[in-house]
């Protein structure tokens, strides 16, 4: 594709206005936006000086002049397949934020019609784009075990799902995207407080390397927390998405630890023991999580692959994979239902 695509967002609320708003200034045309909502409608057409219609479909344009030839879908949850599909079927690539749908049979649909209109699908899972995470997948750590905390306060957004398909997504497709084994097992525990649905889950997956990944998330905590470690055979690495600081400790070049020499170090002086330790044995590494915009490289990865038909970081089958592994959380969840 030699011209400028042609791009549209569907939803600018919370979520979308900043897809509006970092679409502005990359290598395409924000040509309109779509709310049902006439104060955020309003609020992003004036500020981006486009369009703005209250049903999504107008976004297509007409037989004789088609509007978008790409667009941002950022509804709530229970919309994704309806919207996407109309867009897919419709000759329109889609980024269509997380989860990819309610249900990984619904994901599917997506993934089927963008393969049979030959359609771009990218699944806004943000946090692969963060360099930290990048970063560890870059040095091929093999993950052995993996622990998440991702807690939140109540926002009274994404109530049509509970915690696992709200919060826990993000770190279910992570994991997935580090392990690289099918699950074999999930253990996992969860239950309602402020809503209908599972506001806490936590549970333990084990896969078929040998893997095992522990992930917590609460939407009902006083103070946000998002840290994540993951321990391999060549070392591990802490992230803390909320300070924005992270550390990668990988062994030494030669590491043996059966030919430590180990008596040539008084083991009760611990400033001894401590470089002894690091400035030998191990090699740490600071890691700065907040470098860059994860959202904007999410972003311009769609713009890439839809003028050059590649396929994306995050494509739809990734999307389904991740919400599979929600669905078995959640039937873990049920299994073990609180009354």
């Amino acid at each position: 594709m030699t011209r400028r695509l042609r791009v549209g967002v569907v939803g600018v609320g919370h979520l979308g206005k900043h897809h509006a708003r970092l679409l502005k200034t990359l290598d395409c045309d924000l040509v309109a936006v779509a709310d049902p909502n006439e104060a955020a409608r309003t609020f992003a057409a004036q500020t981006h000086g486009v369009p703005g219609f209250a049903d999504h479909r107008e976004l297509l344009g007409s037989a004789n002049f088609k509007r978008v030839d790409a667009v941002s879908v950022v509804v709530p949850t229970k919309l994704h397949r309806e919207v996407a599909s109309v867009f897919l079927e419709n000759g329109v690539d889609v980024l269509v934020e997380k989860p990819i749908a309610r249900t990984s049979a619904d994901g599917q649909a997506l993934v089927d019609l963008a393969r049979k209109h030959g359609r771009i699908l990218q699944v806004g899972h943000v946090e692969r784009f963060n360099p930290a995470l990048r970063g560890i997948a870059d040095i091929g750590m093999k993950a052995r075990y993996i622990e998440s905390h991702r807690l939140a306060p109540f926002s009274f957004r994404s109530t049509d799902i509970g915690v696992v398909l709200d919060l826990m997504i993000h770190d279910l497709d992570l994991v997935l995207a580090l392990v690289r084994s099918e699950i074999v097992s999930v253990e996992a525990f969860g239950g309602a407080v402020f809503t209908p649905a599972e506001d806490m889950a936590s549970a333990i997956i084990k896969f078929e390397n040998g893997a095992v990944a522990h992930l917590t998330a609460n939407r009902v905590a006083l103070k946000p927390l998002r840290k994540m470690r993951v321990f391999s055979r060549e070392g591990y690495a802490s992230l803390d998405f909320q300070t924005g600081q992270g550390m990668l400790v990988k062994k030494a070049p030669g590491w043996d630890f059966e030919k430590l020499d180990l008596d040539r170090i008084d083991k009760t002086q611990v400033g001894d023991l401590w470089k002894f330790v690091f400035d030998g044995l191990l090699q740490v590494q600071q890691i700065e999580l907040n470098e860059g915009n994860p959202l904007q490289e999410e972003l311009v990865d769609f713009l890439r692959c839809c003028r050059e038909r590649t396929t994306p970081i995050v494509p739809g089958e990734d999307g389904v994979a991740a919400v599979a592994a929600a669905e078995r959380v959640l039937a873990a969840i049920a299994r073990n239902r609180w009354e």
